[in-house]
């Protein structure tokens, strides 16, 4: 084979790889880890089939269907993997694998269970640590390494390595199922679904992060992330936080055409053209909020349900041309009372600079600074930076522009805060 031949059959091995990572990884880690609890050992497995298909497929062209070769590559690693340890414990685990393996070779390659929401719920079990129970449902179902979901909770990548590390021995050693409760258990249920339905949407706001599908590690995440809650939500039809978090997502979705302009620059919620707004997806995030309503307990309104609201108050600038901030206000104290975090209280601090003035809101981002998870969060410092100018103060205005520049990931967001920076001269 020539060189140029060479660089040609590596380059679609590459690709053929990469999308199967990015559509079944959360799969194909699913379906191992349902037979033996192992999911560290599934993740392993899988991980050697990647690479044993970075190394075969140049050579000899990439299968017809390439999920299955991967998950029969990764089944056979499993196996060798328990009998290199040849334990007692592990024999039994071993002829258990050799005997699905057997079922395997018999199946159609087509047929390979869905097990992900499985899965997701058995990261979600109450022997798992809470705080891990999102971040464990990220990283194996969806591939997150360590460093990009401490990112998105807020913790150092070396302790949350080690927290999952932890989370996944303890699958294993527990013994946790590999199974959704049934329905009639409604306490079990309700006790794991929070830990679900926040991974979905740490999923989603991780891929909503990357607006122009050019990262390959987040790519296709908020088209996962929204078909992760519908799943959840068809399982759970009473459910309204379910349905909750699907009209949230559609919501936001609805607005990604919007969020550039063709020469690629960041434009703000407020500046977009709302003929670029999805209206299918906003007719059906309506009708799945008032399916939520429906489906609330009286007096009892969740997360998910507010925050959606929040979206449906943006949404409606569509036929009315206006933001009704004080609704925002209201909103935003609501989620304060549910579940306070930083990210709600600076998103209330901008609504009540838009209701009351940039001098209150000011005093509330105060409120808020002594909190250390702000001092490297974005959007922080872009607020403060904004109300800062409102009032006047170029150089503290400035001051906080630079920082949350610095901290930015997105080059058109950095170009936005660095034209609004640069406009403090003026």
């Amino acid at each position: 084979m020539s060189d140029a031949s060479s660089e040609v059959a590596e380059a679609r091995a590459r690709a053929a790889a990469e999308a199967a990572a990015r559509h079944s990884y959360g799969k194909l880690v699913a379906y191992l880890a349902a037979r033996s609890r192992d999911v560290a050992g599934a993740e392993d497995a899988l991980s050697e089939a990647f690479a044993a298909a970075l190394a075969q497929w140049p050579r000899d062209g990439v299968p017809a269907k390439p999920e299955a070769w991967l998950m029969s590559v990764a089944r056979r690693r499993g196996i060798d993997a328990v009998r290199r340890r040849q334990t007692t414990v592990e024999a039994r685990t071993h002829l258990a694998l050799i005997a699905e393996e057997a079922k395997a070779m018999q199946a159609s390659q087509d047929d390979i269970p869905d097990e992900r929401l499985r899965l997701m719920f058995a990261c979600a079990h109450p022997a798992i640590e809470p705080g891990i129970r999102a971040p464990l449902i990220l990283q194996t179902l969806l591939g997150f390494d360590a460093a990009a979901i401490a990112s998105a909770f807020l913790v150092q990548p070396s302790t949350m390595a080690q927290r999952l590390v932890r989370a996944k021995a303890r699958i294993k050693e527990a013994g946790i199922p590999l199974r959704v409760p049934d329905r009639d258990q409604r306490e079990e249920i309700g006790e794991r679904l929070d830990a679900v339905l926040e991974a979905i949407y740490a999923a989603y706001s991780e891929g909503w992060g990357d607006p122009g599908g050019v990262d390959d590690r987040r790519r296709n995440l908020a088209t996962e992330a929204i078909w992760l809650g519908r799943l959840a939500a068809g399982l759970m039809p009473d459910e309204a936080e379910a349905e909750s978090l699907v009209a949230l997502m559609l919501f936001a979705e609805a607005r990604r055409p919007a969020r550039r302009d063709p020469a690629g620059r960041y434009v703000p919620l407020g500046e977009q053209d709302l003929s670029l707004w999805d209206a299918g997806m906003i007719l059906e995030a309506e009708a799945r909020l008032v399916r939520a309503g429906e489906l609330s307990e009286a007096g009892r309104i969740g997360r998910y349900q507010l925050e959606a609201a929040v979206q449906a108050v943006h949404a409606a600038r569509r036929l009315t041309g206006r933001t009704d901030w004080p609704a925002l206000v209201t909103l935003y104290d609501a989620l304060a009372i549910v579940g306070g975090s930083p990210v709600v209280a600076i998103n209330r601090a901008v609504a009540i600079a838009e209701t009351v003035g940039p001098q209150l809101a000011l005093a509330e981002l105060d409120r808020i600074a002594g909190d250390k998870r702000l001092v490297e969060y974005q959007p922080y410092w872009a607020a403060r930076a904004g109300l800062l100018a409102r009032l006047g103060d170029a150089q503290e205005a400035a001051l906080a522009y630079e920082r949350a520049i610095g901290l930015e990931r997105d080059p058109a967001v950095r170009a936005f805060l660095a034209e609004k920076k640069a406009a403090l001269a003026h």
